[in-house]
């Protein structure tokens, strides 16, 4: 756990700079744009900055890292010329919604519980014969026990997979209404669309894979939920223009033709 909160505060100044340049914003209108929106979110950071995502890849993101008064706001170069000014805010909005619902200190607090119990089961385990002769080793030890249990252990967390992913889309839905709150719902849904092209994500994945592993909701329904509305004419009015929008930003052919229209 302190190695974790240790990390988290020195990975912006010191460890991500190893990797990548980071520069101020330069763009003066769009700092006081998002200044605004930090001030009405009471989120005091040191400083925004741009980094050169373009060197790896074209995939875009913006996020925040850091706690106390090491905490900065970071944008790849590829989302600031990807995105207008009102979905970069928008953008920047729904990482505000998971500092403001706290779902990154619920994430370190949970991750600590279950490291907890993963070291008290090791810990039972080490007594048990059966533990090791259950999997061929017949030196039992201490490193022997934890080499063992960090090769069995992802067969059985799988069967959580699911319920944390479900947890993480919960955190990205509360999120988004909280951007549709700050800022502008339909700039939220037109540069996540943009986004998903950027990255190469398809909006029409198996509903079921995507149940059990995606930590973020189904693409599809993401013209739905930032609005937060229980309209449904409105809902449908909002999934045909990101339908429209994506089919606009990417091209006629494959996953625009699957792409289901919302149930009146």
């Amino acid at each position: 756990m302190s190695f974790t909160l240790f990390f988290t505060w020195a990975y912006p100044s010191v460890i991500a700079p190893l990797f990548n340049k980071f520069s101020p914003l330069q763009d003066l209108s769009l700092k006081e744009r998002l200044e605004d929106l930090l001030l009405r979110c009471g989120f005091n950071s040191n400083g925004m900055f741009v980094m050169d995502g373009s060197r790896q890849s074209s995939h875009g993101n913006a996020y925040f890292s850091g706690f106390g008064k090491n905490k900065r706001i970071v944008f790849f170069d590829t989302l600031l010329k990807s995105l207008e000014a009102d979905e970069i805010e928008a953008v920047l909005a729904h990482e505000l919604g998971h500092f403001k619902r706290r779902h990154v200190l619920k994430m370190m607090l949970t991750m600590a519980l279950i490291s907890l119990l993963g070291l008290a089961l090791l810990g039972w385990l080490m007594q048990q014969p059966w533990f090791f002769e259950g999997l061929g080793a017949h030196h039992h030890s201490h490193a022997m026990a934890l080499a063992l249990f960090l090769l069995v252990i992802p067969t059985f967390t799988t069967f959580f997979t699911p319920i944390f992913s479900s947890l993480s889309r919960k955190h990205e839905f509360e999120a988004d209404n909280y951007a549709a709150q700050q800022s502008s719902a339909a700039a939220l849904i037109s540069g996540l669309v943009k986004m998903y092209r950027d990255n190469a994500s398809t909006l029409t994945p198996d509903p079921l894979y995507s149940a059990f592993h995606h930590s973020h909701p189904l693409p599809c329904a993401l013209p739905i939920y930032p609005l937060n509305s229980s309209n449904r004419q409105i809902q449908a009015r909002t999934h045909e223009t990101a339908i429209d929008l994506y089919r606009s930003l990417h091209c006629a052919h494959c996953e625009c033709r699957r792409i289901r229209r919302f149930p009146g």
